[in-house]
């Protein structure tokens, strides 16, 4: 039997959502008060990813039986990354060409409040391909599990899914006893969830009133351009590769369009992460593949942040008259691939990578990501569904690239001819 329309999720969500931004609209003061059941839900997540993460891993390489399947998994997922990666980068370079929403605000950098934007620019500094490949080390095996760094876990995970392996026979009770504890977390994971929708709407309520519509402002070009750009990303890159596969990207939209709106409503991809994992297993791809994919593209396949590097970096040039030479533009796009990679893994990773990317083009002034403060939030929504959609994707082309894609059942899933996971 269907479920009433009001107890499926995805309609209580939309509906949070709606509320939040009334409230944020008629009571702005209210709405900031909100943030907790925002922040609380997100902490919920995560709180919960590193043993999905840990287990999904462990299982999966445990029970692959040939260990040299997943350093070539990964080898192909990094592969697959960077093509996309780089697709997502000129996409957002061309658009950014072609509508110049930053023309006509003739903003003179001398009156931007550098000190704003000064905490981002310290951080960009520090950073470093080196200290970012050294954080994915923990300080102890224990800590990865209790840190929130996705690829500390996963570097873990993958270790012990090696060891539980070469263990043979000798390692089926550990085996037998993370099976045992996967179901625990994935239970604990459907009560969380219950949660989305007043996460969803103390999130968007806060957003609304902190910030309020107006703070849009003339800014609104760059929202709309750079959600534009996203939707012909998912819609055409995304969806030929789609097609291509064996699937239809709109399809799968709607697959997961429960997770689609808590991450709307959340603002963090994280938020639906074990979700998804859940999903993508359901509709036919393996667990070993969800579980290296999905967590190591949370780090290194960000298209929507790479769309809002090239975008935001342009938008600033052309706001303050800032002539770009196609050199410069190259210089860019080189630059925000290396420094794009770290981003989610950073709290406010977006404002640090594109500061990163600003200090190594020639005369953008750095003090023009002020202009961006304002609209991040809005903007924040857009990065994190295309990354979650780029993720979604990226782990069944994974799974298809490998063989192990169960396509009748993945097109019953997407169909919603298959059982529900949620149910």
């Amino acid at each position: 039997m269907r479920r009433p329309f009001y107890k499926v999720l995805y309609i209580q969500v939309l509906f949070a959502v709606a509320v939040g931004v009334v409230l944020g609209v008629a009571f702005p003061h209210l709405g900031e008060a909100m943030k907790p059941l925002g922040d609380g839900f997100i902490k919920l997540v995560k709180m919960i990813i590193a043993p999905v993460v840990f287990c999904t891993v462990v299982v999966g390489i445990s029970s692959m039986g040939n260990v040299k399947r997943v350093g070539l998994v990964g080898g192909k997922a990094l592969l697959y990354f960077e093509v996309v990666s780089t697709f997502a980068l000129v996409i957002g370079l061309i658009v950014g060409r072609t509508l110049r929403p930053g023309d006509g605000f003739n903003i003179d950098p001398a009156t931007l409040d550098a000190k704003a934007v000064s905490g981002f620019a310290t951080q960009a500094a520090h950073s470093s391909v080196s200290e970012f490949f050294l954080r994915i080390i923990p300080e102890t095996l224990v800590s990865a599990l209790t840190s929130g760094e996705i690829l500390q876990v996963l570097l873990v995970s993958v270790l012990a899914g090696f060891a539980l392996n070469a263990m043979g026979p000798q390692g089926e009770g550990i085996l037998k006893a993370v099976q045992q504890v996967e179901r625990l977390v994935f239970g604990i994971v459907a009560l969380v969830m219950r949660a989305a929708p007043i996460g969803a709407f103390g999130a968007m309520a806060f957003t609304v009133g902190a910030y309020g519509l107006k703070s849009i402002g003339n800014l609104v070009e760059l929202i709309l351009t750079f959600y534009l750009t996203a939707f012909l990303f998912v819609g055409v890159v995304l969806g030929l590769i789609a097609k291509v596969i064996g699937f239809n990207i709109f399809k799968l939209l709607r697959y997961i369009r429960e997770e689609l709106l808590i991450v709307l409503g959340t603002s963090s991809s994280e938020s639906a992460l074990p979700a998804l994992m859940r999903k993508l297993e359901a509709a036919g791809a393996p667990k070993s593949i969800v579980g290296l994919v999905v967590p190591t593209g949370y780090s290194f396949n960000l298209d929507g942040t790479n769309i809002y590097m090239t975008l935001a970096t342009l938008f600033i040039a052309q706001a303050t008259n800032t002539p770009i030479t196609l050199e410069h533009e190259l210089l860019i796009l080189g630059v925000a691939m290396l420094t794009s990679k770290g981003a989610g893994a950073v709290a406010g990773g977006g404002f640090i990578t594109l500061a990163a990317t600003l200090q190594v083009v020639p005369g953008i002034p750095l003090a023009g990501i002020a202009l961006l403060l304002g609209i991040d939030r809005f903007m924040a929504e857009c990065r994190s569904l295309t990354n979650f959609i780029g993720n979604a994707v990226a782990t069944l082309v994974i799974a298809r690239w490998e063989g192990q894609l169960d396509l009748p059942k993945l097109r019953a899933a997407l169909d919603g001819k298959a059982p529900d996971p949620d149910a």
